[in-house]
């Protein structure tokens, strides 16, 4: 999508971190934007610093309740008669061993992590098969080919949005709409502290003290390029210097290297 200025853009997540960013960008380039949180007041701090022109609607969506996002592009539509670009960003996180964990903090992270990338994809779809030209980025991670100790329902949802977004890719090969699975590495964003934390781990204050330190991709850089990404409508975005290395020793060594974390991690924690 070579032209960005005038394109509808729904994006979740837009409250804060890579959200807030590619919202900032995105406007800056003449977009069009449905944003979607369900954090109000985090939301309308976004829309303040948008550009004064920008067309935007604000949406408070709970991207975990399907009849909550799919009541969201009806609106979207109606208010701005198409969509051109789907960026489903939201996301959460847990600190927990899976022998440990709730299954009510399980599917807290899998219902927003996944779900909500597939109701919003499902959503929008239609509409964007309409279109001459459109794009879906669903955000997964480096978690989404790599899992971290502790952090099980986030690997198995990014895992899970890797796996749709490739599926996608397949399915509408023929078709007008092009899908990018963007795998982030570490970026500077609220995620860790705004995290549940179980038993077994390390205290929250450490834990976003260590995430702060080996952060190296600030949510700015993370959305400069994922907007890139759309404008080369590239298939697969690895972000962050720490997210290509890792998928460097993911391809050398399968097993190995995740032993290896496991055993680092495992003594850490």
């Amino acid at each position: 999508m070579k032209n960005l200025k005038g394109k509808v853009v729904a994006l979740t997540g837009a409250a804060s971190g890579i959200g807030r960013c590619l919202a900032i960008q995105l406007a800056e380039k003449g977009c069009i934007l449905a944003l979607a949180d369900i954090d109000d007041n985090g939301l309308q701090e976004t829309i303040k610093l948008l550009p004064l022109e920008t067309q935007t609607s604000c949406h408070i969506v709970d991207v975990a309740n399907k009849d909550a996002v799919y009541a969201w592009a009806d609106n979207v539509i109606a208010e701005h008669n198409h969509v051109d670009v789907v960026i489903n960003n939201a996301g959460v996180g847990s600190n927990e061993s899976i022998d440990d964990i709730s299954y009510e903090n399980f599917n807290w992270v899998f219902d927003i992590v996944f779900y909500g990338v597939l109701y919003g994809t499902k959503a929008f779809l239609p509409h964007l098969k309409s279109r001459p030209e459109a794009n879906i980025i669903n955000i997964s991670s480096v978690n989404g080919f790599f899992p971290f100790p502790n952090n099980g329902p986030y690997n198995a949802a990014k895992h899970a949005v890797k796996g749709l977004n490739q599926t996608l890719m397949q399915e509408l090969r023929n078709t007008s709409v092009f899908v990018m699975s963007v795998h982030p590495g570490g970026i500077k964003t609220n995620i860790v502290r705004n995290s549940r934390f179980g038993k077994g781990v390390l205290e929250k204050n450490e834990s976003v003290k260590q995430f702060d330190k080996i952060a190296a991709t600030t949510p700015e850089k993370a959305a400069e390029k994922i907007i890139s990404g759309l404008i080369k409508n590239r298939k697969r975005l690895l972000v962050g210097k720490d997210a290509v290395i890792l998928d460097i020793l993911v391809r050398l060594f399968p097993q190995g290297f995740s032993d290896l974390v496991g055993r680092v991690w495992g003594h850490k924690r």
